[in-house]
């Protein structure tokens, strides 16, 4: 009898730390909520030295539209990192020369910038997508990840730049310079 005693208090003290520690141990969650692991999050799916890369999410009830959703998410913030390098590179240009021609040569340059984003964005890769289906609204989640490889983004920037006839051939050496530079930073990284 008192072993059924001892083991029962051991039981009970058992289940009664159980119930103190258990929810200690959820480390994800805290004041702001549950946190969420979403699908192409973390290093793998960043921009870096070498890589353009974007990620997107679209919900629709119509799997095709949510799909669109998603890549039109993606592109926009691929086309939009572009866009803050370039404007980098020519602030930077602009900091760096001091001829009365800087600040037209980097106009252009942005121009061109704005324009191989409208046409296309070169050598653009999906490295993934996923779809869930929400049983309960019947809803359609689509995450899609892309990724561009910057010097193939530069070297097509290029090739716009020499194909563009508003474009005078001082302006376009000079535009040619600082890709020709930026290319080989992004092969350096590649390496």
């Amino acid at each position: 009898m008192n072993a059924l005693r001892t083991n029962w208090t051991i039981a009970l003290l058992l289940s009664m730390s159980l119930a103190l520690f258990l929810p200690a141990c959820k480390s994800n969650s805290g004041p702001a909520g549950t946190k969420v692991k979403m699908p192409f999050s973390g290093n793998r799916y960043q921009s870096n030295a070498a890589w353009f890369r974007g990620t997107g999410m679209g919900v629709s009830v119509k799997q095709n539209i949510a799909r669109g959703k998603a890549d039109s998410e993606a592109r926009s913030q691929l086309g939009s990192q572009v866009s803050t390098n370039m404007r980098a590179v020519t602030d930077q240009y602009l900091g760096q020369t001091e001829n009365e021609r800087a600040r037209d040569v980097a106009d252009k340059f942005q121009s061109l910038v704005r324009e191989v984003m409208n046409t296309e964005l070169a050598d653009m890769r999906k490295i993934g997508e996923e779809t869930y289906f929400n049983e309960t609204t019947k809803d359609y989640t689509v995450h899609v990840a892309y990724e561009i490889r910057k010097n193939a983004m530069l070297r097509f920037m290029k090739k716009q730049a020499k194909a563009d006839a508003k474009i005078d051939a001082m302006t376009l050496k000079t535009i040619e310079d600082i890709l020709d530079k930026e290319i080989e930073k992004a092969d350096a990284a590649n390496d």
